[in-house]
């Protein structure tokens, strides 16, 4: 029993784990925006996988919850979006697809740091119109960001060093603006 709680804990591998960062929430008069970004979408242990070609995978679940004082809060709505990363070793360029809740062309180039860019960050992300939305609400965003080699994150793939997940949630927001 102590040899395996022991082999937990110095066997693990030391990894950077992704880490959500400026997690904003827009109301403008037509729609509910998200803008996030996913640092360490793809940590320096994926390089060698991406670069013999396993792809790796993102995937983000953005959820709008709404705030209920005395009793459970409600979800509203949920997007998935998820983008892959693959190599492609004859052209040595990097591509970005974008595989579910967006629509965009891929995205290819030579740098890895700007195919990394396009990869972890979130812009103007549409969640749901205003109109839709109680002007007395008050809301909130959650965001769960994985990462995983070949879209694999099970617990043992974490353990293994081959996936990460995080979750973040943004700080309340009241619908009607006060004066």
């Amino acid at each position: 029993m102590l040899a395996a709680a022991l082999w937990l804990a110095v066997g693990a591998p030391a990894r950077a784990e992704i880490r959500l960062s400026d997690l904003t929430i827009y109301l403008n008069d037509y729609e509910v925006t998200v803008h996030v970004v996913a640092l360490g979408a793809v940590p320096p242990t994926f390089y060698e996988s991406i670069q013999s070609g396993i792809p790796a995978h993102v995937r983000f679940t953005i959820e709008l919850w709404q705030y209920n004082r005395f009793w459970r809060d409600r979800l509203l709505t949920t997007q998935l979006i998820e983008r892959h990363l693959t190599y492609n070793v004859v052209t040595k360029e990097y591509r970005v697809t974008f595989l579910k809740g967006e629509t965009r062309p891929v995205y290819a180039t030579r740098d890895l740091r700007d195919a990394q860019r396009v990869l972890s960050e979130l812009r103007a992300t549409k969640l749901t119109p205003a109109s839709e939305l109680d002007p007395d609400d008050i809301i909130y965003v959650r965001v769960r960001a994985e990462t995983a080699l070949n879209g694999e994150n099970t617990f043992v793939a974490r353990m293994a060093g081959t996936a990460e997940q995080t979750l973040q949630q943004s700080d309340f927001r009241r619908i009607r603006r006060v004066q």
